[in-house]
């Protein structure tokens, strides 16, 4: 047998296992994917589009890093609008304007590492501190639905400087699929610190 064959043989086996073992009724369509170096892969325009902007901001008005099992991202912007529920969640969606002392708009965009998925469900503190070490304002984050998923609150920061931004990530509150004895994904609380962030009103 060619060793072409073989080497495509090698690779649909255990990806037609993987799919058998969460669905079960997709393994048809893994024996008929096909073999690494015989189609490129594709992403739908919009979830490109999205990585696109979101690796444009990061580099123009933000920064990154890796912890634990994630690669994290933070941008910064003035105080923006967005639509909330009028009397809770399920309330009508309103416009919300910034209030008059907020003056930026954080943003972490946690990602899976090994992937490069923005994952979801992840409850998240920011804190901003000061060249002193004094926590300035600390917010939970909400999460945005915007050109690319992402969580962040408007802050009030009180003068321009340079401030450490760091963002607590708890454990993502979704389920796992995983076999027994597995160590499950993102399954650890992890914090990551940003210094020397400057922070100047645009307002």
């Amino acid at each position: 047998m060619p060793r072409t064959v073989l080497r495509s043989l090698a690779l649909a086996v255990p990806l037609a296992l993987a799919l058998t073992a969460c669905g079960g009724g997709d393994a048809d369509k893994a024996e008929k994917a096909p073999a690494k170096g015989q189609a490129k892969e594709t992403a739908p325009a919009g979830v490109a589009h999205q990585h696109t902007i979101l690796e444009a901001e990061i580099e123009a008005k933000g920064g990154e890093t890796k912890a634990g099992e994630y690669r994290i991202g933070y941008i910064v912007e003035a105080a923006e609008p967005w639509f909330h529920g009028e009397h809770g969640e399920h309330g009508k969606l309103v416009h919300r304007e910034p209030a008059k002392d907020e003056t930026h708009h954080i943003e972490i965009i946690p990602m899976e590492a090994k992937t490069g998925r923005i994952v979801p469900d992840v409850p998240i503190r920011l804190e901003v501190v000061d060249s002193k070490g004094k926590v300035v304002q600390a917010q939970d984050l909400n999460f945005y639905y915007a050109e690319f998923f992402h969580y962040a609150n408007n802050f009030s920061i009180p003068k321009d400087g340079k401030y450490t931004l760091r963002a607590t990530l708890q454990r993502p509150t979704f389920l796992r699929h995983g076999a027994s004895g597995e160590k499950p994904a993102l399954s650890e609380k992890t914090t990551a610190t940003f210094r020397n962030v400057e922070l100047k009103s645009e307002n």
